[in-house]
């Protein structure tokens, strides 16, 4: 759809966000600032980590986020004998002896890659190559992916064993790290109620994907106030220890600060969340608004921080 004016695109963004959340909302209850986290990164075309106890209903929350933009979602799960070929595709023989190519579950507009670090690095890293090329490479030929293509990835943060942790600069290619908190009583009584009764659902389809890539370019063309830019910029280069501008508390609690990627995400990510919450330039709210999703991976705590009970959100929040 054409848009007379760049101010009617940002309009449309901002009633579209509404739309998809209440059409969200009639399958999953509660969790609006996830639900709103996820579509930010989905608009500003970046990847998702989903951190929740299980049975939080994080499958269930990218599934239905798939259906009502109108998407192909394919679910891989991830386990210690997983391979690469197995994500990607693989080359076989048809039946005129020529080789073929078998296309993976990758080659859809959103992947969810549950249980992420369940799987060994080697096919980790067949995903983050995905991730951050948005094409793979099969026996020396490249095969580029679907647009838009957008990776979900959850992981269990209580059961440690047999799970392969994600190295920083894998978590790196990670837009946004979500945690999952449990729901409010009042939210749980919600959820029993609806899901222990006899009820069809129907969601309709809000947008589609050329809508999305549309809103993805637009994302880039909202301007920022130099003040807010650097403001963005400077938060990210606080969180790195022994330089200039590091804070005691970073000195102190943190070993590795976040990297540039965590400045452009930053600004991407608070141009869209001031876009669909109906403003047409983002400020410093905006920006703090989002900057716990997309440090809290980026920054790594030393062993005095984590023996004095530290979180990662307390050193960003000294920040601002």
């Amino acid at each position: 759809m054409e848009y007379k004016s760049d101010v009617e695109a940002v309009d449309a963004m901002a009633q579209s966000y509404k739309d998809l959340k209440k059409e969200i909302g009639k399958v999953i209850v509660g969790q609006d600032d996830v639900v709103r986290a996820v579509i930010i990164a989905l608009f500003s075309n970046g990847h998702s980590l989903l951190v929740g106890v299980p049975g939080l209903a994080k499958t269930l929350l990218v599934s239905t986020i798939a259906e009502v933009l109108d998407l192909d979602f394919k679910r891989i799960q991830f386990t210690p004998d997983l391979m690469p070929s197995d994500i990607t595709g693989s080359e076989i023989l048809d039946e005129d002896r020529h080789f073929k190519f078998n296309r993976g579950p990758l080659f859809s507009n959103i992947v969810l890659a549950d249980e992420i670090n369940r799987t060994p690095p080697k096919t980790q890293a067949a995903l983050l190559e995905a991730m951050q090329e948005r094409s793979v490479t099969v026996s020396g030929t490249r095969h580029e992916l679907p647009k838009p293509f957008f990776v979900l990835a959850t992981q269990n943060p209580i059961e440690q064993e047999g799970t392969y942790p994600l190295p920083e600069a894998q978590l790196d290619r990670f837009m946004f790290n979500i945690t999952l908190d449990y729901p409010s009583y009042e939210e749980e009584l919600d959820v029993v109620r609806g899901t222990t009764m006899l009820q069809e659902i129907k969601l309709n389809h809000i947008l589609t994907g050329a809508q999305i890539l549309g809103f993805q370019q637009l994302i880039r063309k909202i301007p920022i106030a130099d003040n807010v830019l650097r403001y963005a910029v400077s938060l990210a280069t606080k969180t790195r220890p022994k330089t200039p501008m590091a804070t005691d508390m970073v000195n102190n609690y943190i070993s590795w600060g976040a990297g540039p990627r965590a400045s452009q995400y930053l600004v991407l990510g608070a141009k869209c969340h001031a876009a669909i919450s109906g403003k047409y330039s983002p400020d410093i709210e905006d920006v703090q608004t989002i900057a716990n999703y997309v440090l809290r991976h980026r920054i790594v705590r030393n062993y005095k921080a984590e023996a004095e009970g530290i979180s990662e959100e307390h050193v960003i929040k000294s920040l601002f």
